[in-house]
């Protein structure tokens, strides 16, 4: 069996910042991403890809709000699901010209994903996830009135609605990704941390709103299929201790102990490398191995060339 990878691709990946979110721009990122994945491909790997969907599915939301009075606005996790299939078309017709630019013959499929979660997570009791457009604190009053909506000031540029971000128990489908990656298939799946559901009192699923944390989703998919690496694709070709400090210090390879050392000392922001470090911690301390590197350098990472690599 060739070594399995799940690849977390970065919201850079399809959109960068301060780019306008059209189509033909998003799809030129994702045209450069496929040709960067595909290098991976020629390494013989079995690959599993997921992604972000931030920009889009907060796009999404704000054409429901301004449609509102026309169609029907649909929920949060309806709204996920159409990212999923949206930036999914752009990632597999991508990737399928580029491996056969290379004339490689893996197939590639996009799997709308279906990530389930506990109803009883604390993350419902407190909501933290900003989510969709900003809104002045009038316009915030109001959707908490009308739409039983969680508002929070943003940084000083207006408030927006907060969702839960909670723990993904299970990623839905692991089979058929298993049985499509043995017929030399790349999966697209997980996508935006996969559309959030939860068990009914009578055990059936049922969707919810909340947004999943791409990265945690990705640790878990790859427990689930047995990946051997679990890489994160960032906008930065290493992690930092005393990131923008004069003392800054990249890391290459290092242990899970140094790294939850690190961790433990408050290295890395919640905002930013926390939830990535947390994910490759509790993945590499399985005997495996996490990278956190740059889209640019992903094939270079995995030969152990570039990146920060965490080992079990």
């Amino acid at each position: 069996m060739a070594n399995r990878v799940v690849i977390a691709l970065g919201g850079n990946a399809i959109l960068k910042p301060n780019q306008e979110a059209t189509l033909e721009v998003q799809l030129d990122n994702v045209k450069v991403s496929a040709e960067l994945v595909a290098k991976i491909e020629e390494l013989n790997y079995e690959i599993v890809l997921t992604h972000g969907n931030g920009p889009q599915v907060g796009n999404i939301l704000r054409q429901n709000e301004e449609a509102k009075d026309v169609v029907p606005p649909f929920p949060l996790d309806v709204c996920n699901a159409e990212s999923q299939g949206f930036i999914g078309y752009m990632l597999e017709q991508s990737l399928k010209n580029s491996l056969e630019t290379k004339g490689l013959t893996s197939n590639v499929i996009t799997l709308l994903t279906q990530t389930e979660v506990s109803a009883e997570d604390e993350a419902f009791a407190n909501p933290n996830k900003p989510i969709g457009i900003f809104y002045s604190e009038e316009e915030a009053k109001q959707m908490e009135q009308e739409k039983n909506w969680v508002m929070m000031e943003d940084a000083g540029r207006g408030y927006r609605r907060v969702v839960p971000s909670p723990q993904p128990k299970a990623i839905h489908g692991v089979d058929s990704i298993v049985k499509l990656l043995n017929q030399n298939t790349i999966v697209i799946a997980g996508g935006g941390g996969g559309i959030p559901v939860v068990r009914n009192e009578d055990g059936l699923l049922k969707g919810i709103e909340a947004v999943i944390d791409k990265d945690r989703t990705g640790k878990k998919l790859a427990e689930q299929i047995d990946a051997s690496v679990f890489m994160m694709l960032t906008d930065v070709s290493n992690v930092y201790i005393n990131y923008g400090k004069e003392n800054q210090e990249k890391l290459e390879t290092i242990s899970v102990k140094q790294a939850q050392q690190y961790m433990d000392e408050g290295h890395f922001a919640d905002g930013s490398m926390g939830p990535k470090m947390e994910a490759a911690i509790a993945f590499a301390a399985q005997g495996k191995t996490a990278i956190i590197c740059s889209l640019e350098e992903a094939d270079q990472a995995l030969l152990g060339r570039a990146g920060t690599r965490i080992t079990g």
